[in-house]
């Protein structure tokens, strides 16, 4: 079965953009947040990146591969997977501008198993 990677009810604050201002002194800057990608390591090796939320699945889907992110291991076992989230901060103010990389991370543990169906009849 293909395992399907995906951000839980995307929004502003998960995913952006999120953008801010502050003043202080007569000067005011303002940044705004949004994610550029998402870096999945799977556990066994295998890297997946994934420029977008990836799609949430169903079980209407059945055994089809994700159509934005996904991923199938090649054996049974139980993996640790990391969600690496890489956030692109642009700011501007005081005359000046920039972009800060700011990344946040995220792990679970997902067990590949097989489901074998013996049908008599």
């Amino acid at each position: 079965m293909p395992v399907w990677l995906w951000a839980s009810d995307p929004d502003a604050r998960s995913w952006g953009p999120v953008t801010r201002t502050a003043s202080a002194g007569g000067e005011t800057v303002t940044a705004t947040a949004k994610v550029s990608r998402v870096r999945w390591l799977m556990g066994d090796g295998g890297v997946v990146v994934c420029t977008g939320p990836g799609t949430a699945y169903e079980d209407r889907f059945g055994k089809a591969d994700s159509p934005t992110c996904g991923y199938t291991y090649p054996r049974q076992g139980t993996y640790t997977v990391r969600a690496e989230s890489q956030w692109s901060v642009s700011w501007s103010g005081m005359g000046r501008s920039g972009t800060i990389p700011v990344m946040l991370t995220q792990t679970a543990r997902v067990t590949i198993g097989e489901l074998q169906v013996l049908t008599t009849g």
